[in-house]
């Protein structure tokens, strides 16, 4: 049986995660929180947050222009601060780089502290890294953009018309995925760079997660989460999705587990379902509440899992007793 511990914070929540074995959380105004009570001030006014793949650093940026590190003991390390910007996007990448963004503007801040700025044509909607090489993608209006960090080589453009909000890169290196300022998601297979297109949201799509070993992309913008498949050459194309945990209301966030074929989903209502992908089985973890889920993570043995919505309830749920 699931068991919430509850924290109630001053507004609504941005992020929320696991550093070391502690849940934290970040709100849009205040000081972020381990669930344990202790008060971190990194930034001023989060904007943008990404954890680290082993959970060891918190990566979170502000309107005051501040890119800072939250290491698992609390400690924070100022990465850099970029004057009069408003950091709002942010990525974690191999090799100790750290990707953000504001504006026409995109930095690469590599390991050894020096900081590469990548100009755009247009404002920055996101950033990723693939996971092999020091290699970025972004994406901006009409495009995504592929560009080298440390090494020779023209950036490669992956056109396709429309604001392009958000960009992920699957899990294996072969797919860049867009978030789109309409209802729907963008794709292309890097190698030959075809196009993938994803439609039929009724809103637009807020929050996405890759599933263990990246077979399944989650994405919200439905009466239920919608589960691409990728684990063919040709991902989505020609494939009908998953769709699971289906309501009347509308999926806001979604988290897939770090090992099972299991995905956490969160609804505008404040309900929290974890839903099975074999048979679409599901477990409530949270009853609807006042406000919308806003941040959604798993910890690393996919045994917790720390929620936060919009009006600043947040807390751990406990899957394993």
């Amino acid at each position: 049986m699931p068991v919430l511990q509850p924290l109630t914070l001053s507004s609504h929540v941005v992020t929320a995660g696991f550093l070391g074995d502690r849940a934290i959380f970040g709100q849009a105004d205040g000081p972020l929180r381990f669930e344990t009570g202790e008060e971190v001030a990194a930034v001023d006014g989060l904007l943008a947050a990404t954890f680290d793949a082993d959970g060891g650093r918190l990566i979170c940026t502000g309107g005051d222009g501040r890119v800072a590190a939250i290491k698992a003991d609390g400690t924070v390390d100022e990465l850099a601060l970029i004057k009069n910007k408003w950091i709002d996007q942010v990525a974690i990448g191999p090799q100790g780089a750290v990707a953000f963004a504001a504006g026409r503007m995109a930095w690469v801040r590599l390991a050894d502290g020096s900081v590469l700025e990548f100009p755009h044509e247009k404002a920055v909607g996101g950033v990723a890294f693939l996971p092999k090489g020091l290699r970025l993608v972004t994406a901006t209006s009409d495009k995504a953009r592929l560009l080298w960090v440390n090494a020779k080589g023209n950036p490669v453009d992956l056109p396709w018309k429309g604001a392009h909000t958000g960009v992920t890169v699957s899990p294996d290196g072969r797919f860049v995925v867009t978030t789109m300022q309409e209802p729907a998601l963008h794709g292309w297979r890097i190698e030959d760079t075809k196009h993938m297109r994803m439609t039929g949201y009724p809103v637009k799509v807020k929050s996405i997660s890759w599933s263990a070993k990246g077979k399944y992309l989650a994405t919200s913008g439905a009466t239920a989460a919608i589960l691409w498949p990728f684990a063919t050459k040709d991902g989505p194309m020609g494939k009908a999705p998953l769709q699971l945990g289906a309501t009347a209301q509308t999926v806001v966030r979604v988290a897939c587990h770090p090992s099972e074929e299991i995905v956490a989903i969160g609804y505008d209502d404040g309900l929290i379902l974890a839903v099975r992908f074999s048979d679409s089985a599901e477990v409530v973890l949270r009853h609807p509440g006042q406000d919308p889920v806003s941040a959604l993570a798993w910890d690393r043995e996919g045994g917790r899992l720390a929620f936060g919505t919009e009006g600043g309830a947040a807390g751990v749920i406990d899957i394993r007793s």
